[in-house]
């Protein structure tokens, strides 16, 4: 069974998507990352799945859906970087926005549901959501008062959600497409 996994999307990620007219397309990748100014997709495989979730006014929306197709570098990339100044992913200009300059960047292929910025998670659904580490530990979303998320903090990063949370969030996303 493919697991799942959320990301955070920050502010000016998704004001950047919304400048750039990406709202309502498909990411054909996401970035990884060596540092923190990217979330290291580390344990994610093909058929993973990642759920792009961003914060606004303390309430959380799921972003995109994105089922991992492969960690690579390929040919849709375009040529690596001979120097700093050159682009590292010219190929996927259209997303940089998604951590292409980021220390460290690799390419995590996606097959993606299209941006929006319309479908939240319901307050009551935010405090039964849970992950789970290397070890099998599990942990609830901190933060949550009435519904609403106070802090973002501990959903920033790149965390393992149990299966009942997956099937909660693709629940959500349901027939999107």
């Amino acid at each position: 069974m493919p697991d799942a996994f959320t990301v955070l999307w920050t502010h000016d990620t998704c004001r950047a998507l919304r400048k750039a007219g990406r709202v309502g397309e498909r990411p054909p990748v996401a970035y990884s990352g060596v540092h923190q100014s990217l979330p290291t997709w580390s344990g994610a495989r093909a058929g993973d799945e990642a759920y792009a979730l961003h914060v606004n006014r303390c309430e959380v929306f799921v972003v995109s859906r994105m089922r991992v197709i492969n960690t690579e570098r390929g040919n849709c990339c375009g040529p690596a970087q001979v120097t700093w100044q050159d682009p590292p992913f010219p190929g996927h200009d259209d997303w940089w926005m998604l951590g292409a300059g980021g220390c460290g960047a690799s390419a995590v292929h996606v097959d993606a549901t299209p941006v929006r910025f319309d479908t939240p998670i319901p307050g009551d659904l935010l405090p039964t959501l849970t992950w789970r580490n290397a070890r099998g530990k599990t942990r609830n979303l901190k933060y949550v008062v009435d519904g609403r998320l106070e802090h973002s903090v501990s959903l920033q990063g790149f965390y393992q959600l149990t299966s009942e949370s997956a099937a909660a969030l693709a629940g959500l996303v349901g027939g999107v497409q």
